[in-house]
Order: structure tokens, then sequence, then C-alpha cells
């Protein structure tokens, strides 16, 4: 029998061993519902259960293993075992009561890490690493690398991998990370990093690899306090929503931070001017300042009547009551409770001395009757009835901004009440920020945050008060950054997401996108005004094409019907303004616009990528906007295979054909 027959009935195994599990889990439910002691540990042994069971039924599509690692004489852990390497473990059979050896080891597992660093120069132990290639569900062959004798070489399967054609969401690079993403993927879980990584060098896969990781490797911590990822709109969600689950993790929040704030609908727009003012950090003072605001000094006594008798809180008592707590730099809704405690436990001290019992529900009786009191020194508010202030103008934003930012995000005509107030999206990164002020939101153990080079200074706080007590993966790119308050530098936009010590790590190879369109985007770096490194592409392959046109519908439409012809996704990438006539010219000349076809307006592009992408008049791309250059350079960068520039007027001056 050959190695790939031997090969071929390990496959065999393996699939015979992922529906043993599937079987096992399903009976396990059934098992577990009559064996738990109590009713909560048999809902939690349950919920377990009924998610493994659930986890195995949607294993996605695809091979169960990639690599194998066979171990000689320089491991003295592993020496003599061979290994084969996947996505997820799968158990070997179980005779005589004994489980034999795994039939595959979860990638993420110690001994899988020398699949990705060992070398000839560095074999770890290793003297046969083996890739397996793939056609759908099918083996084909495999390519050995005999580590301990020097043999090492360009992996023809590792290239076809990382060359194949995107059709569909984002895949994982499970089978192709590089030793450099390694070390972030494996991290640990205390570390909070900032992945600084040019278009096509894997920070995204980087950071969702990292989050499937940390889950394995520090289950129960993370199970507890959740691991958030947040991208910067939902076209990138749903493009990267089918990376995790095919890394056998489906507990993980995916949303935006716009989402995440959703507390109240978005049915207004700001201008640029008031955005800009809204965004910035200054305006958590302006926010504290109006809520404590609110905070009275006590001008009477507190009386609460109790039968025959009347307790009392005296005036100078209340006032050194809310002047401590004030001092205590609570929460605002905490604080409003400790007032109240502490009213309560001053009337309960006379009580205890007139012989009352001051029991349970004498405490909340009076709880209850000091409300009133409470209120007119330390009143219960709402986030919507502090910004209604706020933006109506009624600030105390004196010596925090300037007479023209206090104008421009006042309402011009401002609404007759709270309920019938329209807030933008900027309002919803306020409203956070006021109800952070009065309760602490929920926390993370650890979030991921892509396109950081975007985030505002306010959204920045939103994000670091759910991080506080986990950690940071920051993923992002400073020449992607599109709005008026993009990054300028990793170490202060770290400081502004709580974690200024986060070590900064640039990716400079480029896995995704061709060398010569890596080399036409290179070019406007110098125009962007940050300070990132030229990336190299690993790819030679591929192809770029610019071409001068009359007609810019004419000229769009060729590119596309010869794009057509290829196997793979179009993106067709415009300015905004051209997206809806760009379009229509598609469709009347017979050109269906849906399935692997996508026209998409340039604003939105960030983060996805096509196997075939047409960008459509640079120039009208690059001066749409304030940051247009960066927008072109994004739009250049999301092609992994062809790149047609097509283009009626001339080219931005900024962007030059490399030597």
């Amino acid at each position: 029998m050959s190695p790939l027959d031997d090969e071929r009935q390990h496959l065999e195994l393996c699939e015979a061993g992922l529906r043993r599990m599937l079987e096992g889990a399903r009976n396990n439910v059934i098992v577990g519902e009559t064996v738990a002691g109590d009713r909560y540990s048999a809902e939690r042994l349950g919920r377990h259960l009924k998610s493994l069971a659930k986890e195995l039924s949607e294993e996605p599509e695809g091979p169960p293993f990639f690599g194998r690692l066979d171990f000689g004489q320089g491991s003295a852990e592993h020496r003599g075992h061979a290994y084969h390497i996947g996505r997820r473990h799968i158990t070997g059979e179980h005779v005589d009561e004994h489980w034999g050896p795994p039939l595959v080891i979860d990638w993420r597992a110690p001994v899988s890490r020398a699949f990705y660093r060992a070398s000839a120069r560095d074999p770890q132990g290793v003297a046969l690493r083996r890739r397996f290639g793939w056609s759908g569900s099918t083996l084909t062959g495999f390519e050995d690398e005999r580590l301990e004798q020097g043999e090492e070489g360009e992996s023809k399967i590792l290239v076809a991998e990382i060359e194949r054609p995107r059709v569909g969401p984002m895949r994982d690079i499970v089978a192709t990370i590089q030793p450099e993403q390694d070390d972030l993927v494996r991290a640990e879980l205390d570390a909070s990093i900032c992945v600084q990584g040019a278009p096509g060098t894997g920070k995204t896969a980087v950071g969702l690899h990292r989050a499937a990781y940390l889950l394995y490797a520090h289950r129960r911590r993370l199970e507890r306090t959740g691991v958030l990822v947040l991208g910067p709109n939902r076209a990138f969600l749903g493009y990267i929503s089918a990376v995790l689950p095919a890394l056998g993790e489906m507990d993980v929040e995916q949303t935006t931070l716009e989402r995440l704030l959703a507390t109240v609908p978005v049915t207004a727009a700001d201008s640029e001017a008031a955005a800009i003012v809204k965004h910035d950090a200054r305006m958590a003072e302006v926010l504290r300042k109006a809520l404590y605001a609110r905070i009275r000094k006590p001008v009477e006594p507190v009386v609460v009547p109790d039968g025959s008798y009347r307790w009392r809180v005296p005036e100078n008592e209340l006032r050194r009551i809310v002047d401590d707590t004030r001092r205590a730099s609570l929460p605002y809704g905490v604080g409003r409770e400790r007032v109240r405690a502490r009213m309560v436990a001053s009337m309960r001290r006379q009580a205890e001395a007139r012989g009352q019992t001051a029991n349970a529900a004498w405490t909340r009786r009076i709880g209850r009757a000091v409300t009133p009191s409470l209120d007119a020194v330390w009143p219960a508010v709402k986030p919507e009835e502090i910004l209604y202030d706020v933006l109506r103008g009624n600030t105390r934003a004196e010596g925090v901004l300037t007479t023209a930012e206090r104008q421009a995000i006042t309402w011009a005509r401002p609404p007759r009440s709270v309920k019938s107030a329209r807030w933008s999206a900027a309002d919803l990164v306020l409203l956070d920020e006021l109800a952070a002020l009065i309760e602490r939101p929920r926390g993370y153990g650890h979030v991921i945050v892509d396109e950081a080079q975007d985030l505002s200074p306010m959204e920045c706080r939103a994000v670091a008060r759910r991080s506080e007590h986990g950690s940071l993966t920051v993923l992002g790119d400073l020449a992607q950054g599109t709005t008026p308050w993009a990054a300028a530098s990793w170490p202060d936009r770290l400081a502004l997401l709580g974690k200024p010590d986060g070590q900064v790590i640039a990716l400079t190879i480029g896995f995704r996108v061709p060398a010569a369109v890596v080399e036409l985007a290179n070019t406007l770096l110098a125009a962007l005004g940050t300070e990132v490194p030229a990336t190299r592409s690993y790819r030679m392959d591929g192809r770029l094409r610019v071409t001068s046109v009359t007609g810019l519908e004419k000229g769009v439409v060729d590119a596309v019907r010869e794009a057509l012809a290829f196997e793979g996704a179009i993106g067709v990438i415009a300015a905004d303004a051209d997206v809806e006539a760009l379009t229509a010219a598609l469709w009347n000349e017979g050109v269906d616009v849906g399935g692997r076809l996508s026209v998409l307006p340039a604003s939105l592009a960030k983060g996805l990528e096509y196997d075939h992408v047409v960008v459509a008049e640079p120039a009208a791309i690059a001066g749409a906007e304030r940051r247009g250059l960066n927008r072109l350079y994004v739009a250049l960068t999301r092609a992994v295979s062809r790149l047609d520039v097509v283009h009626a007027r001339p080219l931005p001056p900024q962007l030059s054909r490399p030597a």
C-alpha cells in the first residue's frame, strides 16, 4: 500500500471518528437528563451537552486534517510519534475500555505549534512535516519536508492554498499560518497587543485565530467572561462569520460598535463639524459635569413617619453623606444607592436605640420612604435626559469646549422633549459614556477590535470600558484611516483604549494581495501622512491593468465581462456617488449584479476582498472626501488575484505606476 493510500485510510478512520463523536454527544444529551443531582446542575449539564452535539452536527465541510508531524530523535517527549493536525480534535476508537490515540490533534494544542514553527535550521524535534493537498473533501496528494535532514523548500501546496480564489465568506488560515503570525495567535491571554498590518498581511485572520486559541487555552475563564469581536460594519461581519465556526468556536459575540451601543434608534445625521466635536475625548468631561450637576445641596432634613415614631436625618448629616459619596468617585447610580443606604442606616440606629426591630422588611419600607428626599438631592436620571440637556445648549462646557464647538453640537431647533429627540450615530457613543457614568457596563475577558485606526477617542473609551479587566487584540492599518479622527500613531490609540503598555507588532509580508497590486498601492503611502512600513508580497502571481477609457460606464462593463471568464468573486469599487449609475449600466448590458459580482461604494470596501477587483475612476474616489487618498488605498488593495483600474479622468498625481 502506498503512503497516499495509507493517508486515505486514515481519512476514513477520521470520518468514522467524527460520526462516533456525534453519536456519543447525542447519547450523552439523553443520559445527561437523568444523571444530574439537582435542577440547576441538570440545566447546566444539559446546555453543555446540547451545545457540544450542535457543534458537532454543524461541523463545516472540509478536510479533517491538513498536516502531519513525525517526531524523531530530537524530541524527548514525542520521539517516535506521528500526529495528524487539523481544525478539531478527533478521538480514537474505544477498545477494551481504553481509548486509542487521537486520530487528529487540534491545531491549537501545544504539540501542534511545531507544525508552524519548525524549520531545517530549528527542527524542534520534527523529523518529517507533511502537508496535504485536497480537492473538496478528496485527498489528492501530499508534500514532505524532512527537517532533521535539513530538507526544506517552498511548498506548492502552501502556495496553492494562499492563492486559491476567494469565493464566499472569509476562510480560516489554519493550514497556512506563518511563524510571525503564530506568535501573535498564541500570545498570552493577559497580554494586550496591537497588530499593524497592511492589506493582505493576515491581521484580521490573526485576530480571529487568536480568539479561537484563547478559548481553547483558557476555556473556563473565558466562558465566564466572554470574548467580543468588534468589526467596522455589517458587511465585514458577514464576511468573517464563517471563520470561528470552522475552527470549532460558536460562542463568540461578533458585532459592530454601533450595534453594541445601539440603545436608541439612529434617525438623525450630524454635520461633520458636530460629529468631530462629539467624538472628541473632551466630551467625556462635558458629560460628566452635566450629569453630576444634577446633584443638589441638601436644604432640609429628611423626616420619615414610622407608626408613632418619626425618624430624621438632619440637614448637616445629609450634606455630609452626599459630600462623602461624591468624593468616593462611584458610578452615579451606585452613589445614589449609597446615599439611600446611609440615610436608612442613620434611621436604623435611631430605631434600634428606641428598641425597634429593624429587620429586612423594615429596611425595604424605609428605603422606599426616603425616595422623595433622595430624589431632591441625588435624582435618578437616564442617559437620554442628560444628553438632551447638553444638546439643547444647557452644558457646563465653558473651559472645555470653545464657543464654536458648543454651537456645532447644539440643536438649531431643539425637540420639545426627550421622547421626541432624534439621535445620531455619534450620539450613541455619548449615551454609552453617560450610561457608564451611571452604571458600570458589562466587561469581557478579551476584546478583539478590527479596523481600530478609525475609532474616535470617544469610541476608544467605549471599547476600553468593555475590556477594563480583560485584554485587547487591536487590529488595523494607519494607512487605511478614513475617518476625520483616524489614528496617527498606535501608542496614542492604545492609551485611549486603556492599554498604554500594549505591544505594537507590524506584519509586513502580504499573503493575499499580489506583488504588482501591492507595489501600486505602496506609491500612495508617502502622501497619506502616516509612518507605516511598505508591504512586501509573498505572491508573484496576479495581474494589474490600468486602462484609460473615454466612457467610464462602458469601460467598467467591458472589464467586468472579462472578469466573469475567471473563477472567483468580482468586486466593482467606485466613489459612493457613482455606484448607482454603474450598477444600472451593468444591468442594462445584461450583466447580473449579485452572486459573485458585487458593486459597492468605496466607503464600504474596507475589510472585504475579491478575487478580481475593478476600481472605477480613482480620481473620483480620492476627491470624494477629506481622506479620499486613504479610501483609494483601501479600494486598490481589495484584489487577491487581478486588479483593473479603469479611469476616464486623469489618475491622482499621488498614484504612480512603480518602475
